[in-house]
């Protein structure tokens, strides 16, 4: 169906829909380059390619050789290289609909609950790793702790994160039906060179599941007492008691 012509030119509506799709496609490319890593791995393959076309173009017979021989392997290479950024990619395509999580009284609870919770492992200067799924699952890294499906409850978030305790190491992952699906998971570390010397295993763990998902991740630090929020791959540091329940509610349900 033909929308409007300019002169030679015509424009249909499956023009405006092949624009549309191509802009999505081009907004989750530089969505899958903003790691920092993930950037460098793009510009060493950039200049592969680029060392390919002049290869050709100058006839070098043994780099030409070298280059139709990996062309047949390029594609699974990527698809090895890029695996983790790329299901982090594919999940987030696959959200959609206005409905955003938390939003109703239940959760509404459960961001007081997770308030309270991290304030009190604050005062005690317990390190916790808290991450609260959303829309996308985490299921494969439920599998890697103790699995535990129980009510939240400022109590038993304490009592986990307390020193010396079985299940004190690792994350203790939230549900979006609000419950502690497990406790002592074990979570991708970032590979994002801006946060690799500055924090521990656990704030590189928080920020490395929100690299991969779309999930929330807060944490707590044993020598400071400071509460971090991670999300989007980026840590919001130092967050303010008083504060902290305002701005997770921001997170959670925008």
């Amino acid at each position: 169906m033909e929308l409007f012509k300019i002169g030679f030119l015509s424009f249909r509506l499956a023009d405006v829909v092949d624009i549309v799709i191509v802009s999505v496609l081009i907004y989750k490319l530089f969505v899958l380059i903003r790691v920092t890593r993930t950037a460098q791995m793009a510009v060493g393959l950039a200049l592969l390619v680029g060392l390919a076309i002049l290869a050709y173009w100058f006839q070098l017979e043994a780099l030409s050789w070298i280059f139709a021989n990996l062309t047949t392997f390029g594609l699974l290479a990527l698809v090895i290289l890029f695996q983790p950024e790329l299901r982090g990619v594919l999940a987030s395509i696959g959200l959609s609909g206005p409905l955003r999580p938390f939003s109703n009284v239940a959760g509404r609870h459960l961001i007081e609950e997770i308030s309270r919770a991290a304030v009190r492992l604050a005062e005690l200067k317990y390190g916790g790793l808290m991450v609260i799924e959303r829309r996308v699952g985490l299921r494969e890294y439920v599998e890697t702790g103790k699995e535990m499906n129980a009510r939240f409850s400022v109590e038993l978030i304490t009592t986990l994160f307390t020193g010396y305790t079985p299940l004190h190491d690792g994350a203790v992952i939230v549900s979006s039906a609000g419950q502690i699906a497990a406790a002592a998971a074990t979570l991708p570390l970032t590979q994002n060179p801006a946060y690799r010397k500055l924090y521990g295993m656990r704030h590189k763990a928080g920020i490395g599941i929100t690299e991969l998902s779309d999930a929330i991740a807060v944490i707590t630090s044993e020598e400071t007492g400071q509460i971090s929020i991670a999300a989007d791959g980026k840590l919001e540091r130092d967050i303010h008691r008083n504060d902290f329940r305002e701005t997770l509610a921001n997170y959670l349900t925008s």
